[in-house]
């Protein structure tokens, strides 16, 4: 069972990043929560990892600090919600803000989070109210690394794009939100900035 990776970023692209331990590349999941904290490509990396077994698949989810992966893992116990929900509300949210929303029963706050209905949020809240207080909610990952490589815009447009639609987004509204982050952001060539500034500007809909 992996339960960390220490190595180096051998690839980024969407909410898929590739880290070569000794010479052995491991596709890891992530949100873009911790994609944000990432370094260039080639730079040192370490991830807590999430180890889903199946009998025909073995799938690693990766987050930069444990606060985010005990908060998936809860979130996997929930009736109803699997990874790529999980992954969405990490994406949107800071543990924090997810430990106030459940907190508080905020089940509006919730439902903005693409593929969690209103049935999900009200157990969500249910079940983990609890158990949410165990996690440290103090702990932030507000710092950004800069994108390594300055690739053409419409390159990392698509990427931005691609990144949405795997979180539960419609093309359409992903493509506009993508378009309008780029417009105004000044970094077009930082990925995973894109892709949280376009999250932002969906979640408040």
């Amino acid at each position: 069972m992996i339960a960390r990776l220490s190595g180096t970023l051998a690839h980024a692209e969407a909410n898929i990043v590739i880290v070569d331990v000794g010479g052995v590349g491991y596709k890891v999941t992530v949100p873009v929560s911790t994609l944000t904290q990432l370094g260039a490509v080639g730079a040192a990396v370490v991830l807590h990892i999430h180890t889903a077994v199946r009998e025909d698949d073995i799938a690693l989810y990766g987050f930069s600090t444990i606060d985010q992966q005990k908060a998936f893992e809860l979130l996997l116990s929930v009736t109803g919600i699997g990874p790529k929900v999980a992954l969405s509300i990490l994406s949107g949210m800071e543990v924090s803000a997810l430990a106030d929303a459940v907190a508080a029963g905020d089940v509006r706050t919730l439902t903005r989070v693409p593929g969690l209905g209103p049935k999900n949020a009200q157990r969500l809240v249910l079940e983990l109210r609890e158990k949410m207080q165990l996690i440290a909610f103090d702990r932030r990952a507000d710092q950004q690394s800069p994108s390594k490589a300055r690739l053409p815009q419409d390159v990392i447009l698509a990427d931005v794009i691609d990144g949405l639609i795997n979180l539960g987004y419609n093309r359409n509204d992903a493509r506009k939100a993508a378009e309008r982050a780029m417009n105004d952001t000044a970094d077009k060539s930082n990925t995973a900035t894109l892709l949280r500034a376009s999250l932002g500007l969906l979640t408040k809909g």
